[in-house]
């Protein structure tokens, strides 16, 4: 067969299954679970996978899963990505009691990366691909409850608080060659992008230290650890104009804990922020002004400031080939070009941006919801854009990848020029990863 008849037995694949693929994606939203809580998920995901007769590893960040298609022939190994968890939005409709809700899109994630593994299974065409495909559910894209994964990684549970990072520390990358996966995006009049590029972040979380005394009758023998924090916070914001605009950095700091009883001097105020930035450099150079800034507030009132620096993501870099590769598949399924977007700038962070930095990677965004990400608007409106187009696109792309020997894939992989090894890219990671304490 051509690779063009390959490509229309997967597309007939996904049509003639496409229901088992919505179903699984509406029980997955029925069901949100925020990160590396994802157990439900799982099971759901990985039982969908045993259906199509894969063997599947569980739990492998404390929750995901994996499974691996194996090709015909020795080649290349292409992973599909998909992302486990929910987010906290408490004032959406279907969210559930607890607050969770999936506002992400990510259960669309998860039943793309389903129905293209469905399409090539049950296509039959995996014979003529020189190449494996891994499927992988990762857990933890969101960054939040950050005490109950500092908790886990004190039980030895984890190391890192993001699902991809920490699979790429217990090595389940290390045999994959390239990745793809998708985000849902609200598109307007439009139906996909490609090319998309992000920021990264590096996570904080500070707490300044003061001295108790009665805030009517002797606040003199105080120590206000909540002005130190008010006045870091105006530090911070006189570092904005500091900041390269092509470094596109965002500092969005709050406070969790302003003090412990309104007649006290506060003793004890934390905060949290995220220090965003398009480059690591600029990740790096911006994340120090703030901490100079932490530790001035503390010094202008002779508090103490405790700085935890936690490795957050790195930026999403794009690789064209595999961009344009994703781009003709889209054409080939009847998209029209002037409904895809080419190039797109994001100020949010996905720890798929880590894989990135690693192997040759592709993230596009993909229509048929409305509203923006992780608010009360979001909504699927089009289940056919939102679940199935991109199915079929990832499935196609790793057809084009794999076929003829792979020698498409293999000619991405000899252009290839990686910014981190896995060891760089651990490096860095311990590097960030670290507690200062100030006495100011």
């Amino acid at each position: 067969m051509n690779i063009n008849e390959l490509k229309e037995k997967v597309v007939k694949a996904i049509d003639d299954n496409r229901e088992l693929i919505l179903k699984a994606g509406k029980e997955i939203y029925a069901t949100p679970e925020l990160g590396f809580k994802e157990f439900k998920t799982t099971e759901a995901t990985a039982s969908f996978l045993k259906n199509l007769g894969l063997e599947v590893e569980e739990n492998i960040a404390v929750t995901g899963c994996k499974a691996t298609l194996k090709g015909g022939k020795p080649g290349p190994n292409v992973a599909i990505i998909g992302e486990l968890d929910a987010i906290s939005c408490a004032n959406h409709v279907d969210a559930v009691p607890g607050g969770a809700v999936h506002a992400c899109g990510h259960n669309v994630q998860i039943a793309g990366m389903l129905g293209a593994a469905l399409g090539i299974v049950k296509s039959g065409i995996l014979s003529e691909l020189s190449g494996n495909v891994t499927i992988m559910a990762t857990p933890a894209e969101e960054f939040v409850e950050l005490e109950y994964r500092a908790k886990l990684r004190e039980e030895g549970k984890l190391t890192y608080f993001g699902g991809k990072q920490e699979l790429i520390k217990k090595g389940y990358f290390d045999d994959v060659d390239m990745a793809m996966m998708f985000h849902s995006l609200d598109m307007g009049d439009k139906e996909a992008l490609i090319g998309p590029v992000s920021n990264g972040f590096i996570g904080k979380k500070v707490q300044f230290i003061g001295k108790e005394s009665h805030a009517g009758s002797a606040p003199e023998e105080g120590i206000n650890a909540l002005n130190a924090a008010m006045l870091a916070m105006n530090n911070i914001h006189a570092q904005r104009e500091t900041f390269k605009d092509s470094d596109r950095v965002r500092v969005h700091p709050i406070i969790t804990k302003g003090g412990d009883i309104v007649n006290s001097v506060p003793a004890d105020v934390q905060m949290e922020s995220y220090v965003r930035a398009r480059t690591i450099d600029g990740m790096l150079d911006s994340n120090a002004k703030v901490d100079r800034a932490l530790k001035a507030g503390a010094m202008a009132v002779g508090a103490k400031v405790k700085i935890t620096n936690i490795p957050g993501y790195l930026p999403v870099l794009k690789n064209a080939e595999l961009d344009n590769l994703f781009k003709e598949n889209l054409i080939f399924m009847g998209m029209p070009q002037d409904k895809i977007i080419e190039g797109g700038d994001f100020t949010g962070s996905f720890d798929f941006g880590d894989v990135s930095h690693i192997m040759p990677t592709i993230h596009p965004m993909i229509g048929g919801i409305t509203g923006n990400l992780h608010t009360r608007d979001f909504k699927i409106v089009n289940e056919e854009q939102a679940y199935i187009v991109p199915a079929k696109a990832m499935a196609l792309t790793v057809v084009d990848l794999l076929f003829n020997n792979a020698e498409a894939g293999k000619n991405i992989l000899d252009n290839f020029k990686a910014k981190m090894t896995k060891k760089d890219y651990l490096d860095f990671m311990e590097s960030i990863d670290k507690v200062e304490e100030f006495e100011g």
